[in-house]
């Protein structure tokens, strides 16, 4: 008889089911479950008014004044950088420099490209940050360059970006600046107020809500502006923002159960403490993972002034017994669904550590982890190279 192995037990309200160690979706909690067992009508009251406190809630944590407007769109978090990629970046005359180190810079690229609006890229790779300098550089050597896009947390290794100090420099030059902020809002902190004209996130990352819908900040005077500039009726910024201002409802029918549980995570979100607290908690479960990967042998992409709090990457070991699927499976039989690498260059894994999810978590996927690599008899946790 196979042995079966000790399982960490899951999460509260779907205990046969792994914790989601990932950049979304991720763990929920029990009252966030919970929202999405009644059924509700797009176009009652009680509906409509959860979405006008979800618009007012998310503008009051990007530290937004009554200039800027917050429009929800359906779909996944890539559906509103697309919206806002062809609502506000230019047609022709002047380009987009979108500032990319990793794949959701290059997929903000490949976007424009589609589009056939001018685009040019920094490309820093997939696992070094972006400086200031090479903003600035860019843009001197370039004034038809007029909105820049980047990255807060680019997933693809868990780096975090310097928008702020991005901010006065774009700003300093009169460019229109945009943040994917899709893994960070709700955990690091941003103020709009700073120099953000838009920013584009979604439901299932910090806030901890489900997968559904994501939604766009953005200055109002730039979205009455992009009036006819949308490639696609159903991503039209403008329109879907003139119906929820016109009577709180969505011009195509809204994924109501992740809105109403998308409500009730941001109650808990303010309840924990708000961006402080919830940042905190995910710093804490960042360091004890770091600390139990590198104490058994695993090596970081990234240095600790580097690394954000929102996913960890590490490097596969060369030993020739480890074989990522069978780490994965057996990781999620034990309970834990964790995330493959995203590197061009160099092999590697991810672990999220966002979520619903805390040390005691942390310290149950690294005992995991020790089962496992016993199992596998991987004893060998240098790096392979790419």
């Amino acid at each position: 008889m196979d042995k079966q192995p000790h399982r960490f037990a899951g999460p509260p309200g779907q205990e046969d089911m792994p914790y989601l160690l990932t950049p979304g979706p991720l763990t929920t909690s029990r009252g966030v479950k919970s929202a999405m067992l009644a059924d509700w009508g797009s176009r009652d009251i009680e509906f409509r008014r959860v979405v006008s406190d979800i618009r007012k809630g998310l503008l009051g944590l990007a530290g937004c004044d009554d200039s800027y407007e917050c429009v929800i769109m359906q779909g996944s978090g890539t559906f509103a950088i697309e919206a806002a990629l062809g609502a506000f970046c230019p047609k022709s005359e002047t380009k987009t420099l979108v500032v990319a180190n990793g794949a959701y810079g290059d997929r903000a690229a490949a976007i424009l490209t589609r589009l056939g609006r001018p685009v040019s890229k920094i490309d820093k790779g997939d696992s070094a940050a972006p400086t200031v300098e090479d903003v600035t550089a860019a843009l001197d050597a370039d004034p038809s360059i007029s909105h820049v896009w980047i990255i807060h947390c680019e997933t693809t290794s868990g780096i975090v970006n310097p928008i702020e100090e991005v901010a006065r420099a774009v700003k300093a030059r009169g460019k229109t600046y945009m943040v994917d902020a899709m893994s960070s809002f709700g955990a690091l902190p941003l103020n709009m107020g700073a120099g953000m004209d838009v920013m584009v996130s979604s439901s299932n990352k910090c806030i901890e809500g489900v997968p559904g819908f994501s939604y766009v900040l953005v200055k109002r005077s730039l979205l009455e502006a992009s009036k006819g500039m949308s490639h696609s009726v159903v991503l039209d910024l403008f329109e879907q923002w003139k119906g929820l201002e016109a009577n709180g409802q969505f011009r195509f029918t809204p994924p109501t159960h992740a809105l109403v549980a998308f409500h009730t995570a941001m109650k808990e979100h303010a309840e924990e403490g708000g961006v402080a607290a919830r940042g905190a908690r995910y710093q804490k479960n960042a360091q004890i993972l770091i600390k139990g990967m590198r104490d058994m042998g695993f090596s970081t992409l990234l240095s600790d002034n580097q690394a954000g709090p929102i996913i960890q990457t590490f490097l596969t070991p060369r030993d020739k017994n480890f074989h990522f699927e069978n780490f994965y499976e057996e990781l999620r039989r034990r309970g834990f669904a964790i995330y493959p690498g995203k590197l061009t260059k160099r092999p590697s894994f991810r672990i999220g550590t966002i979520g619903k999810v805390d040390e005691a978590v942390m310290k149950g996927v690294l005992t995991a982890i020790r089962e496992v690599l016993a199992d596998m008899k991987v004893t060998d946790l240098a790096p392979l190279e790419g």
